[in-house]
């Protein structure tokens, strides 16, 4: 008997006697298994345990593992872990524009433990300068996240015509007021990196 790859000497290579049937199957070059070894490599069905306590202790178990997972997938920037408003290129390229410059947002958490201790000093002078300490910093924050915001919405119009910049801006000034180290997902770009 022939091999399936061998042609008998008289049959020409391009003849239609030499390509095998519609339907035709190939031999496997192994015994079909039993069925009972069939059976037995087969995956068996999940199987719950018979104790309730085991039963939620597996459970907690594979959710704090989901959940690690998809938090170490969010944190390096994987789309299918980001929520519905991380997700997107318009929302990568804020991200990166944002964490590519030093802005003053970064430093607001800084200011606003300094602006504590000027109220619990006594005194009007040092509640008043908190105030006005407060109104500059806000003026300033603003500011800076119309000025990104505004740059991330250009620059996405060229890059990604069509695509929606909706709140664009507040999330860009969102993220230029947490610090660097605490932003979520993690910066994909250095300081100074042209974006």
């Amino acid at each position: 008997m022939l091999e399936p790859d061998q042609q008998p000497p008289d049959v020409a290579a391009d003849s239609p006697i030499s390509r095998p049937r519609p339907g035709f199957t190939a031999p496997k070059g192994t015994p079909t298994p039993k069925r009972s070894a069939a059976q037995a490599n087969r995956r068996q069905p999940y199987q719950a345990p018979s104790d309730r306590k085991a039963a939620s202790k597996q459970s907690r178990d594979r959710n704090r593992g989901d959940r690690i997972r998809r938090t170490d997938a969010y944190q390096r920037g994987e789309q299918w872990a980001m929520p519905q408003k991380d997700q997107g290129p318009v929302r990568a390229l804020a991200r990166d524009i944002v964490d590519a410059r030093r802005g003053i947002g970064e430093y607001y958490m800084f200011m606003v433990v300094v602006l504590i201790v000027l109220l619990i000093l006594p005194g009007s002078s040092t509640k008043l300068i908190a105030d006005v300490v407060v109104v500059a910093l806000l003026a300033l924050i603003i500011a800076e996240g119309w000025f990104v915001g505004n740059k991330v919405k250009k620059l996405a119009a060229q890059r990604y015509p069509g695509e929606n910049t909706r709140g664009i801006v507040m999330y860009a000034t969102m993220r230029g007021i947490s610090m660097r180290r605490m932003r979520m997902p993690k910066p994909r770009v250095d300081r100074g990196d042209k974006v």
